[in-house]
Parts: structure tokens; C-alpha cells; sequence
């Protein structure tokens, strides 16, 4: 059953109307996804409300007509007149709640729309979580792993003509910032960071792990080769000769400082078949300048990372 939030909306417009906000209390209760709206402008009429308080307490009670009666009925009015700042598109906190509160349904839901698809090679980015990647990576973990990256990511990315930043992003989607590479049988990282398959041209090491793949709309789990290294130098220059000697990644060469553009480029020429992987390395990607002290000030360009949903094929 769906609660009517329209109907709740109108009834919580008066802060003093309780009758309103249990109905909105209900309707969150029964998980009905448009009371994430309401709950998000409620948050933002709180807020509202707290900034019109700290400006009656710094201008300071009337010498002359002040009162506590007339701070009574002064406090009324603030918290009627948060509630009209914050309707419609209000102050915008609200938005940016949703934004957030939206991502982290999806992270937690873990909901993707069905890649398309032409060919039945899965992607080589999607490994099974082990017990590393059941726990997100902390703040400490995850800026150790970009700060030792880094400087070999600065030498692959000249060498592509693009933005290390973009580099490091994807490594750490696809490692889980280095927790969740592919290992042999004794437990030894294959220090891959890209999640590059051991295909019949390889003729180095691999190791065999198991994996989850986009099939045919759906994820599927599987065994798959990947290609092994001696450390992440290594893994790095492999995936600067992977994408120089495939000409379906020419694109990807020379983007510059546009890590979407250079995102992009790889989910179009087949890297992976996630459609929202060009969105994800962008995510990620400014995670990373935060990491780095830039707080995503840097010359950094992360352009509409809309997804790209016509067929990909896989590395």
C-alpha cells in the first residue's frame, strides 16, 4: 500500500501539524520511495530553521519591545517560515540529499541497468568480492594505495597522453583500492590492478580466480585466467601496451586532462560491459582528488559521464 505524500505534504505545512508528519513517518515506514523527497525537505526546513535562529541570537534581543512572549511567537514564525523557505526547490540542500541518499540505495541494493552486449566475452573488471572486499577500503587504506600508485601512474599516463588521475581511478574500482586483486592458490596477489584477462596471447603469468560477469543482462559467476605481475609497475605498463596495441581503445590515447572523456573512450571500445562504468571511474576519480589534498580543485576536467549503453565487448 502507497501513502498519498502529496496529501502529506500539504498536511505538514504548518509546524505545528503533527497529524502531517506521522503520515510521512508511515510512508517512510512502508518504504515508498517518494517519501524520500518529503523526509529530504523536512532535513532542509530543520536547517532552515537553525540559521534563522543563529541570526535572531546575533542581532540580540529589542532593548525596548523584547519579551519573552514575544520571543515565543517570534520562534512561531521561524519555524512556519522554514517550512515556506524550503518548499519547491527551496535552499537546494534538499536536492543534494537526494543525490546522496539516492547513491547510497544503489550502493547498498547493488542495482545496475542490464548491459547490452555484443559478444559473449565477459569484461575482465568484475571479480568475485573476497573477505577484503566484503568491508569498504577506510580513508587511511585508500590513501596509501593512491599515494604508492601515483607516481608509476603519472609515467603510464604520459606515456597515454592522459591524466594519471584517471589511472588510479580505475584501479582502484577495479581492485577495490588494491584489496581485492586476483590471487593464486597460496594466496599470492597477482598484483593486477586492472583486471586484465590471461587470454591465449599472453605468455607471462596468471593465476586463476573466480569472478562475476555481465551475461546476457545478468550477472554470472565464473573462473577466469588473469594475467599476474611482480608488482603494480608492472601491472601498469602491461596496461599502457594493452591499450597502445588495441586500436578499439585509439580513443582513449591523448584525452588529456578530461578523465570522462578518457573513461568514456574505454567502456566504448569494450573494456567493460557495465553501462554505468564510464559514471563509476568518474566517481571515483574525484574521490581520489580529494585524497590527494585537491578537493577536486585540480585542472581536472570530469564532463557528463552519462552512461553508454550500445554494445561493448570485452578486453
Amino acid at each position: 500500500m502507497t501513502t498519498n505524500i502529496a496529501n502529506s505534504a500539504s498536511s505538514a505545512g504548518v509546524y505545528g501539524d503533527f497529524s502531517g508528519l506521522e503520515k510521512l513517518k508511515s510512508a517512510v515506514r512502508q518504504q515508498d520511495p517518494n517519501a524520500l523527497r518529503q523526509v529530504a525537505q523536512q532535513f532542509e526546513s530543520l536547517f532552515a530553521k537553525m540559521m534563522l535562529k543563529s541570526m535572531r541570537k546575533a542581532i540580540g534581543k529589542d532593548p525596548i519591545f523584547g519579551s519573552d512572549q514575544a520571543e515565543m511567537y517570534q520562534g512561531m514564525f521561524d519555524d512556519q517560515l522554514s517550512l515556506q523557505l524550503t518548499r519547491g526547490h527551496g535552499l537546494g540542500l534538499a536536492d543534494m540529499l537526494m543525490k546522496q541518499l539516492r547513491g547510497a540505495a544503489g550502493a547498498v541494493t547493488g542495482a545496475a541497468p542490464a548491459a547490452k552486449t555484443s559478444a559473449a566475452r565477459p569484461a575482465p573488471t568484475l571479480a568475485t568480492p573476497n573477505t577484503a572486499a566484503a568491508t569498504p577500503a577506510s580513508t587511511a587504506e585508500r590513501t596509501q594505495f593512491v599515494r604508492t600508485l601515483w607516481p608509476h601512474a603519472e609515467v603510464a599516463a604520459q606515456q597515454l597522453g592522459v591524466q594519471p588521475l584517471g589511472l588510479v581511478a580505475q584501479a582502484a574500482l577495479e581492485s577495490n583500492w588494491g584489496r581485492s586483486m586476483p590471487k593464486s592458490a597460496s594466496g599470492t596477489s597477482s598484483n593486477n590492478l586492472f583486471g586484465v584477462k590471461a587470454t591465449a596471447a599472453w605468455s607471462g603469468d596468471s593465476v586463476s580466480a573466480a569472478t562475476q560477469e555481465f551475461q546476457a543482462g545478468g550477472m554470472v559467476g565464473a573462473r577466469s585466467a588473469f594475467r599476474a605481475y611482480p608488482d603494480s609497475q608492472a601491472a601498469l605498463q602491461d596496461y599502457v601496451a594493452t591499450l597502445k596495441g588495441n586500436p578499439r581503445y585509439s580513443a582513449a590515447l591523448g584525452a588529456g586532462d578530461d578523465v570522462t572523456a578518457f573513461a568514456n573512450a574505454l567502456q566504448k571500445g569494450g573494456y567493460a560491459t557495465d553501462p554505468n562504468y564510464a559514471a563509476k571511474v568518474g566517481s571515483v576519480a574525484q574521490q581520489v582528488a580529494v585524497l590527494l589534498g585537491s578537493g577536486g580543485e585540480t585542472q581536472v576536467k570530469f564532463a557528463d559521464a552519462r552512461p553508454i549503453t550500445d554494445g561493448t565487448t570485452a578486453l
